[in-house]
C-alpha cells in the first residue's frame, strides 16, 4: 500500500513508483492554443515515472499546487507540491522515463533519496502500511478507483499482486509494518498520532462532494442531501460545467432554497463543530450528496470551505466526482 516515513518534526511516506503515460489527444487539442504550442507533439505518448511521497510537516507553502523544475532535491527533473489533510504536503517526483525500476528499489537507493529529501541530520523511522488482498479489493470497490498499475491491463487483483512484488523491497527495510486491513481511517489516525508521535494539532475540516448514484463516502462524519434543491443539470447551457463555474454558481445562487440549505447549514456547522474540537476532535469530514456530485454539492462545498476558512486553518475541499 504505502510507506509511512515519521520522525520528530517531519516525515515521509512513499506511495509508489509508477509507470505514466500521457496521450495529447488531437480532437481536444485541435481548437485550444495548447495544439498550437504542441504542433506535431499532438498525439504522442509521453512516458515517465513518479515517486510519490507524503510529508508531514507545518510549512508555510501557499495551498495551491506548485510546481518545481529542477529543484535542488530533484535535479534535472521536475516536483509537484500540493497540500492534503492533517499538515500533509503530497510531493510527486518525476525520475525520468528511463530509470531501472528494480535499482530505484533497492535499500541503499531508497535511503539515499529519503536523506536527499529530508536534508542532513534528520532522524526517521520508516512505517509499512499494509493490508490483506481481500480488504484491499473491497476497498478500491469502494471507492470505485482505480489500481494505478490497472492501466496496463491487469485486473485488479494481478494489479495489487504486481504492487506486492514491487514493493517488497520496501517491506522489508521497513522500521515498522502496520497492518491496516482491521482498522478504519479514525482508527488508523489514532494509532500513528499515538505510537509516532505526531502532533495532531488544530482541528481540520475536508469537505466533499459526492453522487448519491455511486454511494456514500465511507469515512463521512456528516452527511447532508442536497438532492431537493433546483438542478442545474436541466438547463442546457450548464449541463456540461460544474459547480466551480462562475455560470452554475450565479444560478444557483439566485435561487431561494439554495441560499436557505446553504445558511442552515453553515448555522449549523458553525454550532456544533466548535463542540467537537472541544472534545480533542482533530479532523471532521462534512460530505454533501446530490445526484451527479457535479453541480449543487460542488458548489456547496465549495461556499463551506470560504466560509470556514475564515476561522480554520486546515480547511479542505474535495469533488469526488470531479477527480
Amino acid at each position: 500500500d504505502a510507506v509511512e516515513l515519521g520522525a520528530r518534526q517531519v516525515s515521509k511516506r512513499i506511495s509508489r513508483c509508477h509507470r505514466v503515460e500521457g496521450l495529447v489527444r488531437r480532437d481536444a487539442a485541435a481548437h485550444c492554443h495548447a495544439g498550437e504550442v504542441l504542433g506535431d507533439d499532438i498525439g504522442r505518448v509521453f512516458e515517465d515515472n513518479f515517486l510519490i511521497a507524503d510529508t508531514i510537516m507545518e510549512a508555510e507553502f501557499p495551498t495551491e499546487r506548485w510546481f518545481w523544475f529542477d529543484p535542488p532535491f530533484n535535479k534535472g527533473q521536475s516536483a509537484l507540491l500540493h497540500k492534503q489533510p492533517d499538515n500533509v504536503w503530497r510531493i510527486d517526483f518525476q525520475i525520468g522515463w528511463d530509470i531501472d525500476r528494480k535499482k530505484e528499489l533497492q535499500e541503499e537507493n531508497i535511503r539515499a533519496r529519503l536523506d536527499a529529501m529530508l536534508g542532513p541530520g534528520i532522524d526517521y523511522e520508516l512505517v509499512f502500511l499494509d493490508t490483506r488482498d481481500e480488504t484491499l479489493i473491497k476497498r478500491y470497490s469502494e471507492t470505485r478507483r482505480r489500481h494505478p498499475l490497472s492501466a496496463d491491463g491487469l485486473g485488479l487483483a494481478d494489479a495489487i499482486a504486481l504492487e506486492r512484488k514491487l514493493m517488497r523491497q520496501v517491506a522489508a527495510i521497513a522500521d515498522r509494518v502496520i497492518d491496516t486491513s482491521d482498522l478504519n481511517v479514525h482508527q488508523l489516525r489514532r494509532l500513528v498520532i499515538g505510537e509516532l508521535g505526531m502532533n495532531a494539532g488544530s482541528l481540520t475540516l475536508l469537505f466533499e462532494s459526492f453522487a448519491y448514484k455511486h454511494g456514500v463516502p465511507t469515512d463521512a462524519d456528516f452527511v447532508f442531501d442536497a438532492r431537493c434543491l433546483p438542478n442545474p443539470h436541466w438547463n442546457p447551457q450548464l449541463r456540461p460545467l460544474s459547480g466551480r463555474d462562475r455560470p452554475v454558481r450565479l444560478w444557483l445562487e439566485e435561487q431561494a432554497d439554495v441560499r436557505l440549505f446553504l445558511d442552515n447549514l453553515r448555522d449549523f456547522l458553525d454550532t456544533w463543530l466548535t463542540r467537537f474540537e472541544s472534545e480533542g476532535r482533530s479532523y471532521v469530514t462534512i460530505c454533501i450528496g446530490c445526484t451527479g456530485g457535479r453541480h449543487r454539492s460542488v458548489h456547496l462545498v465549495e461556499r463551506l470551505a470560504e466560509h470556514f476558512r475564515q476561522n480554520y486553518e486546515q480547511v479542505l475541499s474535495y469533488h469526488r466526482e470531479l477527480e
